[in-house]
């Protein structure tokens, strides 16, 4: 009786877990193996197999002009830099900002918490034109520095070196709010009474952070790491929609300069193939390197 309930058991698991594997499957797993496939051919369109097929074997050729592209080089750098700003900024402002609402620092919550995770709901091609509008030589950005420094040339988008960080700074202010919420919700479920024993203790809110909070949040912490590498290497929509890539492709990213590679000009789908595969794996190779550092540091997430 008991072997047929544990086999019942089995069956059932299997049933409820059958459609999510074949979502993944079918959304996820084919399509990532085959761009894998389709970057080491020559296919350009056309029949896949059959007569007249448009497939060819050509092994890493296409990954090799990737490398040897310094256009590839450029949008990588940048996609570095959005990694760089994710986690040294929208995590840390926004645990910063979850703790001072959890622990009632500020009065006005509801209204901050409001305030600061407004932007994410709103659509990104809307927040990239309108910020684009703001920056550009006669938006209120230029206005709000020639009031300051009468005669100031505004030349952020112009300018190859200064062109990614109005997007950074949006990118900063945009995403904050996703991780205030996460931190905000993790933090209320960790037990008032572990506080308030610290409190009793003779701890200082600092040592409060530091040897009760961190700690318990340690989980968290690489969660969103992962979500804010995850979420960095697809920007796309919202660097589009402020510069397209410009000046000369120096905001391209990784995304960006897929498409341009796959849809702009004469199309070339092997190698956009081999860039998609390239992002692919950075994304698990930055997602197993935190992993590693987690366990190293004796996480328990």
């Amino acid at each position: 009786m008991r072997a047929a309930g544990r086999a019942e058991e089995r069956r059932a698991y299997l049933l409820l877990a059958l459609p999510a594997v074949i979502l993944y499957l079918a959304v996820v797993a084919f399509p990532t193996v085959f761009s894998l496939g389709l970057s080491v051919t020559d296919y350009n369109g056309g029949p896949l197999f059959g007569e007249g097929r448009a497939l060819n074997f050509r092994g890493l050729e296409h990954y090799v002009r990737m490398f040897q592209d310094r256009f590839f080089w450029i949008s990588l750098k940048n996609n570095l830099a959005i990694i760089g700003i994710s986690v040294f900024g929208q995590i840390p402002l926004g645990f910063i900002m979850a703790y001072v609402l959890y622990r009632k620092l500020v009065g006005w919550r509801d209204f901050f918490q409001t305030m600061i995770y407004l932007p994410t709901v709103i659509s990104t091609i809307v927040v990239g034109i309108l910020w684009q509008s703001f920056f550009s030589p006669y938006g209120p950005f230029t206005r709000l520095m020639q009031s300051i420094q009468p005669g100031w040339e505004n030349t952020l988008f112009l300018n190859p070196k200064t062109a990614m960080l109005p997007v950074l700074f949006v990118m900063l202010w945009m995403y904050t709010g996703t991780y205030l919420i996460i931190f905000l919700a993790s933090l209320q479920k960790i037990e008032p009474e572990l506080i308030e024993a610290a409190k009793i203790d003779g701890a200082n809110e600092w040592q409060v952070l530091g040897r009760v909070i961190l700690p318990a949040l340690s989980g968290v912490l690489v969660t969103t790491i992962i979500l804010a590498i995850s979420g960095s290497l697809k920007s796309f929509d919202l660097i589009f929609a402020m510069t397209a890539g410009n000046p000369a492709r120096r905001t391209s990213v990784l995304s960006l300069y897929m498409y341009d590679t796959a849809f702009r000009g004469a199309p070339d789908f092997p190698l956009a193939n081999a860039v998609s595969t390239f992002m692919v794996m950075l994304s698990l190779g930055l997602i197993g390197i935190v992993r590693l550092l987690e366990k190293r540091l004796g996480g328990d997430a």
